[in-house]
């Protein structure tokens, strides 16, 4: 009896992980029946639609690198642009600057050079009075030692003016 007893043990108790022999050939079969219907059918159309996205993921990366190239070069030309615009704005600060020195210097002679002629004319007057004065008193003098008429008077003072001329 222990052997029938194990058997009909055995029968009872099923094995909870492996299914009886039946429902594993069926199983298997349907298996067997939906893979062969989508290797057949369902397949084809994934792998067309993965080709699909993995073509226009290329063509997205394409224009994409495309795009950054041109930014770029854009960047590139922008900061070349601005480089020169900074030196042009340099150099005209510069060039202001020194016509400003400039301006200021040619100001400064300017006002020296006034200053300069306006004593050089205020000497030759002074100069120009004390020959005068000068002049007039060695005119006075002939003329008080020759006591003589209005003509020869007048050609004395035009005798000593020739005589001025000529020093």
């Amino acid at each position: 009896m222990p052997a029938t007893l194990l058997a009909a043990a055995a029968l009872q108790s099923r094995n909870p992980i492996l299914p009886s022999v039946p429902e594993l050939v069926w199983g298997s079969l349907a298996f067997l029946i939906v893979f062969l219907l989508m290797w057949k059918y369902a397949f084809p159309s994934v792998k067309k639609g993965m080709d699909a996205r993995t073509e226009r993921i290329r063509d997205s990366l394409s224009t994409a690198e495309q795009a950054k190239t041109d930014a770029q070069n854009v960047l590139e030309e922008y900061q070349r642009q601005l480089a020169d615009a900074r030196n042009e704005s340099n150099r005209i600060i510069e060039d202001a600057r020194q016509t400003a020195r400039a301006e200021a210097d040619a100001a400064e002679v300017r006002t020296r050079a006034t200053a300069d002629i306006e004593a050089a004319k205020d000497r030759a007057m002074e100069e120009l009075r004390s020959q005068l004065t000068q002049l007039t008193l060695q005119l006075t003098e002939l003329v008080v030692k020759r006591n003589i008429d209005r003509d020869a008077n007048s050609r004395l003072v035009d005798d000593y003016i020739s005589s001025i001329g000529n020093r």
